[in-house]
Formats: structure tokens, sequence, C-alpha cells
């Protein structure tokens, strides 16, 4: 996988308040058993803290005490910085991510609504509430931002045992974004109906990110960014897609729960299985068709 090294990345996209201190308290995690399984459901991708009683009550406005872009707007200028550098190719992912679901929107005669990503450190203050880095990169709707501490790619390989790459940290960011989509869309709010299990809805939303995710990856190398005329991703080779494959196995839900309480039960998922997860990012990198995403039907 590589990035166009004359790419002009649009720090923009992102906010870096990376060291900045988390405003109105502390967040915190429960203790005991119930917790540790909490935990364990809130580090799989793409829910936000508050549905899982990870936050205080009562709502936050973002930390500050940093600027606008942060670090990323000095050091986050080309793809060149974005094939040397984690945050860098975070905003590099953010962009052609974004690029690619502008143009979808517009043939369908839409327009896209950005998003933002936010880079932070320990904790962070959302729309949704604060959160700590524990419960792993989520979406919040309440201010349609995608929030992100880097930390996190470390765990996916270490805890989780995922054979990480650059392109896993793709997938992790697409899949936000998946939310985000589903949000304008208007079906992310069906996985708040409180239900767990296989066949939920909770379930059904983080298949259908996963395959948002992968008809992103499909139309990767293809999608011009529009400051550039160029795609900013230039290369994405089958080791990148095993990787993002072998993530995205690696945060389902039986693995998860074998791993942290010594059995599976179905019952209470929330985001799907490994097999699940991998064949709905595969189903959107084969066809490139978010229409085929429907994981409701």
């Amino acid at each position: 996988m590589r990035f166009d090294d004359d790419a002009d990345l649009d720090t923009s996209e992102v906010r870096d308040v990376r060291g900045s201190r988390l405003p109105g308290g502390r967040a915190t995690i429960g203790g005991g058993v119930a917790g540790l399984i909490a935990l364990a459901l809130a580090l799989v991708f793409g829910v936000s803290p508050d549905q899982l009683g990870l936050t205080e009550d009562g709502t936050s406005e973002p930390a500050v005490g940093a600027s606008g872009a942060g670090e990323v707007g000095e050091a986050c200028r080309t793809g060149a910085d974005a094939n040397a550098r984690d945050d860098c190719r975070v905003v590099a992912f953010v962009n052609s991510v974004q690029d690619y679901w502008r143009s979808a929107y517009a043939r369908e005669g839409g327009r896209y609504a950005d998003a933002r990503t936010v880079l932070f450190t320990d904790r962070v203050g959302t729309a949704c509430g604060p959160a700590t880095s524990a419960v792993g990169p989520f979406y919040c709707p309440g201010d349609r931002q995608v929030y992100l501490d880097l930390g996190f790619f470390g765990e996916l390989r270490d805890r989780f045992g995922a054979s990480g790459g650059p392109f896993a940290q793709a997938y992790v960011v697409a899949h936000e974004y998946g939310h985000h989509v589903q949000n304008l869309r208007g079906t992310l709010s069906r996985a708040h109906d409180g239900r767990q299990g296989a066949g939920s809805n909770a379930v059904r939303v983080e298949l259908q990110a996963d395959c948002y995710a992968g008809v992103w990856a499909r139309h990767a190398t293809t999608t011009p960014d529009e400051r550039t005329g160029r795609p900013v991703l230039a290369r994405v080779t089958e080791q990148d897609v095993r990787d993002a494959l072998d993530a995205a196995a690696a945060v389902g839900d039986d693995r998860i729960q074998q791993r942290h309480q010594g059995r599976v039960t179905p019952e209470s998922w929330t985001h799907g299985s490994a097999e699940q997860r991998q064949r709905w990012f595969s189903e959107g990198y084969r066809t490139g068709d978010a229409a085929r995403c429907d994981t409701f039907g």
C-alpha cells in the first residue's frame, strides 16, 4: 500500500487534540466482571461510548487546548508524509474515504456532509459524553465526528492478534466513516433499540459499516482527489486487503468473547462474528457497490 507522494493532504478534516485535557472531570469504566465484559465489547469498532455506559452522565464540550489541526497541521502536508508517519497516514485515509463518499453522493445527485476525525490521547470530550481511549475508535452522531487514539493500532495487533499493517488502519477509519454515512442516511439509529444478538439491528449496523469500508477499498485507488485530480492512495495490494480482513476477524464478537470470557455467547453479540465481518467487508470490496450492503434485508 502506498500513497501518492505528491498528494496534497487536507488536514482540516482532522482535529489533533493529543495531549490536551478533558474538561468536566474524568470518564471511568466500571470494574468487576460486568465492567470487563463491557470493556471487551467497547474495544470493538464503531460504538459510541454512551451506548456501553462508559461515560459520565450529561454532555461535555470537545476537549480544548490544541489548535485547529494541531501537530498534523505542521507535519502532514503530502502523501510522502503519510507514507512515513502514522498520524499523517490517518489524515490521508480520511481524505481518501471522504473523497470517495463525496463522489458517490454526487453521482446520486446528493451532497455528502463532511465529518472530521479527532485524534486524542487517553480521554476526550464529545457530544456523546466524555470517553477514554479504552473504548477504541468510535463515531459520535451527536457531533458527527470520528474519535481515534492512535494507540489503538498497537492494541489491535498486540491484544487482538491482528496482523497489523497500514491497511488494517485503513479498515478502522473506513468503518467509522461507514457509521457517518449511516447517520446521514438515517440507518444508524436502528442500533439504538437496546437489543443484542447475532440477528440484532446492532450487529446489522456494524456489518453494514464493514461493507461500506470494503466499498471504499475497492474504489480507493481510482477516486480522484478534488485538489489534485489524482487518487490520494496510489496502490493497494492483495496483502493489504488480507490485512484488512484479518483486522475485521480479530474484532469479531466471537473471538473477543472467547478471549475474555472463555466461551462464545451469540445472544449478547453487538458487532457480529469474525466470519460475518470478513464476509461483509468482502462483499463491499468485491462489488464496489454500496447498494449491495443491505444487511437489513
